[in-house]
Parts: structure tokens; sequence; C-alpha cells
């Protein structure tokens, strides 16, 4: 590294090395950490597994470091660390380096990843973000020294929690052991100790729920698909994409397994699932004096019984303590061992039928005598996302929730503190112990956002706030493999004990994620410093681009250009007032000026010469180029329904068609890059089948997922259409293209004809595309190719520079 960086460093790590900070939350739990202390695997064990990553990650350089596992006491305090320290052998040749000692394996990988961003200019994000920048690595007997007395971190908090209960559809419905195993070396080195572990659950409720006589014939109108799981473990549907095959519930538990011991192995502490509630069909006649309801309709159409209104045992019936009691102890018999730890959510968008109190907990009570009765040192890990979504959740129920649970045998996740924090609104969760986390993603979107002030501050504010409960922070994205600069920061946020000054850390990351900076880059980033990823309107970021969300709407409901964005290419630090209109579509959030983006991806574009080795800043210039040309899409439609209020034959065909080749154009785009490719989630998916029908099974859920989502009639499209839209080479000029292509047919002739829209053509149209796309079997690049550079620049000439 350069002086100057160097300088920015040692001011960052100057902030590092603080006295622990015991919240009255940590308090709380203080006893569980102590069991799970003496439970950890041995220091050999944790040892060899931290080395495993450190030989998988940079394997030229395995032998220039040490680890060793310390105890709690050498950290200064009460808390856990890691220590960086110039190896006392060093100068003889051929001897380790650098010894980094930490409590756990993930405390050693964390020290690693330490040494390796700030001593040596590294950087790792995830392999379709750009992957890790490792050659700024000085060679062997190279690697620079630290401060003598070595560098002390540690954790201002224990726990260091990722995942949400849908990441495990949205993103990791396909994956192998060899990308779970890439994925856990990022967990460790980015310092998570606190993951949860959905994988291969099915097996162990086909085996709980035969203890209750119900068969496997009885469970496949239960299990939903593979790209659907999430919501059939959370009973918010039914079947859907199922049913499962033999072949998945082995393969899984095989997985799940070989997932659980790494993560022991490194010392982590992984989250099991609980009974939420969820039960079979056939359940209500087996038992048919047991308090079961059915719950209303969530998403589907019409409502259809076929997918949607599962069973729910109610919490107070004493099969639901029996129940969970027996998952657990399966759970355990199964996996050998637990951490204790067990996620539940039974009330996630489903809400209570009766809001007294009392009733409430109870409720609450009976969840976690179910988990107590498996094990006498459960704890319960619930999402907070209720308290956000759902207006039922006022104080006297929180609270009832809440406090049903004894004081410590609670933990809730703020979901999205970064937005909306509960913690300030509830006066700490009312005395329970919370994670701080990061909502920041839905549905795997991809679109460059997020609120880098709030991430660098938030965490720091509660931590230090009056009888603070925090006990930890965390990742609660639903989607992840975008925005590689939000994640680096947050991960950082488990060490941190004081605010981050962004803008510095912002200059030594794109250092560490180029290899080198400049000063055009450094231009470039402080405009997306202070434009996307400065978002603070407080709206959900679902990503509604018109190209990947295309409005279902009569054109006439839908706003000219100056009433949607009276802002649109200015300078704005507030959101456009929209108007609202009944039935309108939802409008795609607009934060920021677009013509200072433009200018940033000018700066981006300029440094290619400079720059264009870099798989991350091929990354980063496609991910830009694909964000300006998608907020110039959305202004260009607007511009077409304009031309069609006017009854501008001429315009709105010449207009359509400008759309369409920006959509063909986008497509080119985003092959150039491995990270913006449909066909890697297809291959995936049919990669997992066993069969021919499987992998029919298995593709149509991974097509159905990220374009119709459920389900939907010849007329009717679903109501989660699009929401777990893609920007993926193949999708665009595939599907949306397409689709986009019916809109603007009927919109002409509607114009031609001196008609109005015919809406009921359109969705027929649009809705046997899609059915028909979805049953496809059509192949995609796995592989990117083209120049990201000259595309980009080519791209941005033919749109965008009269924007800027």
């Amino acid at each position: 590294m350069d002086s100057s960086l160097a300088a920015i460093s040692l001011l960052l790590f100057s902030l590092f090395s603080m006295v622990y900070t015991s919240t009255i939350g940590v308090q709380y739990i203080s006893k569980l950490l102590q069991i799970q202390e003496r439970e950890r695997a041995p220091p050999s064990f944790q040892v060899a597994a931290a080395r495993g990553v450190l030989h998988r990650l940079l394997p030229s350089h395995s032998s220039a470091f040490e680890f060793r596992i310390i105890s709690k006491e050498k950290c200064g305090g009460e808390g856990a660390c890691f220590i960086i320290n110039n190896h006392p052998s060093s100068y003889k040749s051929g001897a380790p380096e650098i010894l980094i000692s930490g409590v756990t394996g993930v405390e050693v990988l964390a020290g690693l990843h330490w040494y390796l961003k700030y001593w040596c200019g590294s950087h790792i994000s995830w392999q379709k973000t750009g992957g890790a920048q490792l050659f700024s690595i000085p060679p062997l007997g190279s690697l620079p020294r630290v401060q003598v007395g070595g560098i002390l971190v540690q954790r201002p908090i224990p726990w260091n929690y990722y995942q949400n209960a849908v990441t495990s559809s949205y993103t990791f419905a396909w994956w192998d052991w060899e990308r779970w195993e890439q994925e856990i070396d990022w967990m460790a080195l980015q310092g998570i100790n606190l993951p949860l572990a959905f994988t291969g659950q099915e097996t162990i409720w086909r085996k709980v729920f035969q203890k209750f006589n119900i068969t496997n014939s009885d469970l496949d109108d239960f299990f939903g698909g593979p790209a659907f799981l999430a919501w059939s473990r959370m009973g918010n549907l039914h079947g859907w994409g199922g049913p499962l095959r033999e072949s998945w519930f082995d393969g899984q538990l095989t997985l799940q397994k070989k997932i659980l011991a790494r993560m022991y192995e490194l010392g982590m502490t992984p989250v099991l699932p609980a009974f939420s509630g969820n039960v079979p069909a056939a359940f209500k006649d087996m038992f048919p004096s047991a308090k079961i309801t059915r719950l209303g309709n969530w998403f589907s159409v019409k409502p259809n019984p076929k997918w949607c209104c599962t069973y729910l045992l109610d919490a107070t019936d004493p099969l639901f303590i029996e129940i969970g009691r027996t998952f657990i102890e399966e759970q355990l018999k199964e996996y050998g061992r637990t951490s204790h730890i067990y996620n539940c959510d039974t009330f996630d968008e489903n809400t209570p039928p009766v809001d007294d109190p009392g009733y409430i907990s109870s409720l609450g009570a009976a969840i976690f005598s179910g988990m107590q009765s498996g094990d006498d040192n459960a704890m319960w890990l619930m999402q907070g996302w209720l308290f956000s979504y759902d207006p039922f959740w006022r104080p006297p129920q929180m609270k009832a929730l809440l406090h049903s649970v004894p004081l410590g045998k609670l933990v809730v996740l703020d979901l999205y503190a970064e937005v909306k924090p509960i913690w300030i609104s509830s006066a700490q969760f009312y005395g329970v112990p919370y994670i701080w986390c990061m909502l920041h993603n839905f549905a795997g979107n991809i679109e460059m956002y997020g609120i880098l002030d709030a991430i660098a501050s938030g965490p720091i504010e509660a931590l230090t706030s009056e009888n603070s409960t925090m006990v930890g922070v965390g990742m609660s994205m639903e989607g992840i493999e975008q925005n590689p600069i939000v994640y680096d920061l947050m991960s950082e946020m488990a060490f941190q004990h004081k605010k981050v000054d962004v803008k510095a850390w912002i200059e030594l990351y794109i250092a560490r994620r180029y290899g080198r900076s400049s000063p055009l880059i450094r231009d470039a980033w402080n405009i997306l410093y202070h434009t996307v990823y400065n978002c603070t309107d407080e709206a959900y970021d679902k990503n509604r681009d018109v190209i990947v969300a295309f409005p279902d709407v009569n054109p006439s409901l839908i706003s000219s250009p100056l009433e949607m964005y009276p802002h649109y290419g200015k300078p704005t630090s507030r959101r456009a007032i929209l108007r609202e209109k009944k039935n309108a579509y939802e409008q795609p959030h607009l934060w920021y000026s677009t013509s200072e983006v433009i200018k940033a991806l000018e700066l981006f574009i300029a440094s290619g010469k400079e720059l264009s080795a870099s798989n991350t800043y091929g990354y980063d210039l496609v991910d830009l180029t694909r964000q300006s040309l998608a907020k110039y899409a959305n202004e260009l439609f607007l511009k077409i329904i304009d031309a069609y209020k006017f009854k501008d034959v001429d315009k709105v065909t010449s207009l359509s068609q400008k759309f369409l080749d920006l959509v063909e154009d986008m497509d080119t785009l985003l092959a150039c890059h491995d990270g913006f490719l449909l066909g890697p989630w297809l291959e995936s998916a049919k990669q997992l089948a066993q069969n021919e029908e499987e992998e029919k099974q298995f593709e149509w859920n991974a097509r159905t997922q990220i374009t119709m989502w459920f389900d939907n009639t010849e007329e009717e499209a679903s109501l989660l259409r699009d929401y777990g839209n893609k920007y993926w080479s193949g999708l665009l000029r595939d599907y949306y293209g397409p689709r986009a292509a019916v809109y603007f047919k009927i919109l002409i002739e509607s114009v031609e004809n001196g008609e109005d829209f015919r809406l009921h053509k359109w969705r027929r149209e649009w809705i046997k595309l899609i059915n028909n796309w979805q049953s496809s079997r059509k192949l995609f690049p796995v592989k990117s190719s083209g120049n990201a550079v000259s595309i980009s620049r080519s791209l941005y000439n033919k749109y965008l520079r009269s924007e800027s």
C-alpha cells in the first residue's frame, strides 16, 4: 500500500482496539454463551478448518501464516477477539511470517481477512460480484509487518448473524457442497458466527410426522418445490412447485450434515429451525379434536385452495409442545449435536386470530416450551419482521409475545434496522435481547442501492444507547451476490466500536477492490456514495424498474413523465412526490439524481484502460451501466405513454422500438460478466436432478421463481409476479423483451384503431408467453462473453450522453 492508504489504515485501526462492551442483553445470554464455549470443537479441529479456508483462498501463501486458538482472557476483556502479530520465527528462511490468534476459528479467519485487507490491500467478495482481489498481496518472504506488540481487535458484542429465512430459496435453492463450502469460507472470513442452517429439514419433518401417523404421501401436498421451500416452511403456501422426490430428501440431508460439520469445526453457532405450528392437511383428519386453524389466502390467485390457506396448529394445543419436542429431538438424533439456538417465526405474515395479550402470551410460552422440552438449554431466535410488516402488533401485543418467554431465552432480529429500527420505538424491545440487522435486499433483486451512513453508525448508536439490550449485528438480506460494498462495510461493523468515517473507508475500499486507485475512480465513487448509496427516503427497495416489472395496467392510468419524476435527472434530497391513482402500477424507486450517476459512469468508463483487467472493476462497470440504463428505460417508457395519450402513433412506434432495442442492448451488456447470467441459475437447478422428470420440475421451479413466482389464470397474473425479478442476460432477451413487445403491439393497435387499450388481450397474450417460457428447456450461456468497457462506452454514447 502507498503511504496515504497506510495512514488511512492506521486511522481506521485506531478505532478497533477498544474495550469490550457488555450490554444488559449480553448479560442475559451469558449462560448460553458459556455453554457454547464448553461445547465448541477442540482447538486442533478449529485450526485445521481455518487452515483449510486459507489453503482454498491463498494456497501460495499457506506457509506464511500460523493460526492459534486462545482463551477469551487473552483478549483483555470478556469478549472474543483476534490478535495479529509478527511471527517470532519470521526472521528464519521459510518460517511463517504472521501469527494470527483468535478465540475461535472464525476469529482467526476474521483476523486473516483484516490483515489481507489493511496490510496487503486485498479484497474478498462473492465470485459473482468479482471474487477476490489478491494480486496486491506481496510474495512469500516479504509480507508487511505489523506494529510491535501486535494488533488486538475485539468484538464489541458476541454475535454476528447471517441470512434470512427466505435466502434459502432466493439464493441457496440449488447449491451443492462446493458452493456451500465457498460460502462458509466467506462467512468465516467476514467474522460471521451465527448463521442459519435450514438445509435438509424436510427429511427431519417426514420422520417427525411419521411418529404422528402421517404418511409420506400425505406430505406430497405439504412441502413446496425446491425454489419455494422457504414459504412452505413458514406456512404461507403448500404444494407449489412440488412434490419433492426421494432423491431430494436424501441429497439435502447429506448436504446439511456437511454444512453443520464445517460450521462447528470453525467454531460457529449454527441456528436450527423449530416447530412453528405449520401442519399438513392430513393432520386435521388424524386429530379432529386438535385446535387447528386454516389460515387465509397468502397471495394466491382467486384464492386457490390448491396452494393457499395452510393449516396452523394452535400453540396452546397439547400436540404443539409434543411436535416441537419431537422435532428438536429428531434433529439432535440426526445431527449428533446442537448449538441450542432455534429459529421460529410462527407469525411471519400470518396474523394471530385473537389480539388479546393474554392469548398472545400463552402462544409465545407454548412455542418456547416446544423447544425447551427437547433441549433444556434452548433459546428462541425470532425474526422481528412482523413488528414492521403487520399493524396487528401494537405495544400490548408486542410486549405480550416478547415477555412470554423467560428473559434471556428469546432473541429478536431487528430485521430492517438500517431503515426502520424497531429497537428505538420499542424501548429496546421492552428489555429483550436483540440483534441489529441490515435487511437491504428483497428477493435477490439486482439494484445498486444502500445506506452506507446508516450502516456505519446505526449499530454503534444502538450499542451505546442507554440500557442497550443489543447482543449482535447481522445481515438479513433476502438474496445475496450484489452490492459488494454494502456487505463489506456491514461485515466490519461486527468489530467496530465507533462510527465509521465512510468517506475515508471508501478510499481504502477502492484501492482494495481494484488493487489500485486513481483520481477518476475516486471521484466516481464519491458520487455513488452520495447518490445510489445514500438512500434516506425509507422506501422499500423492491426493484420495480419497468424492464423487469412491466406494468399490468391500462396506460391511461399511468402518470405522465413530469408527474412521475418531477426531479428526474436533477439533484434531489428526497423522493419525488408521486400522484396516487387507483389501480396504478407500483412506480420504480428513484431517490437520487440520475444525471449525477451518469457522470459517475463516465468516470468509470474513462478508468477502463487502467482497470479493465480487474474482474471486480468489470462487475462494477456492468452494474453501474445497467443501473443507469434501467432508470433511463423507466423514463423512456413514460415518454411512450405520453405519446399514447396524445395519440401520436408514429412516436409510440418509434419510441417502443427504441425501448426494445435498449432491452436487447442491455442483455448484451449483462453477458459481459458471469455475475449477470441466467444460465448458471438454471443449470445449477438441473444439476441437482437425478432424472429427466426431476430435471424438468427443477428447471420449472427456477424459471417460475424469477418471473411469475406464484399461480396465475389465463387472464389473471400472479399477485407476486416479478417479485423475484433479475437483471440477467438471457432473461432480458428471451422474456422481458418479448413481454414488452406484446404490450407495445397492443398499445399501437389501440391508437391506430381509435379504441381503448385492450387490457384483457394483453393479459392473455402475456400470460401465454410466460407459461410457455416457464416450461421451456432452452439453454443459456454459463460463461460471460464480450468486452465490458467497449460495450458500456457504446451504450453510454447511444443512450445516456445527452442525459448527463
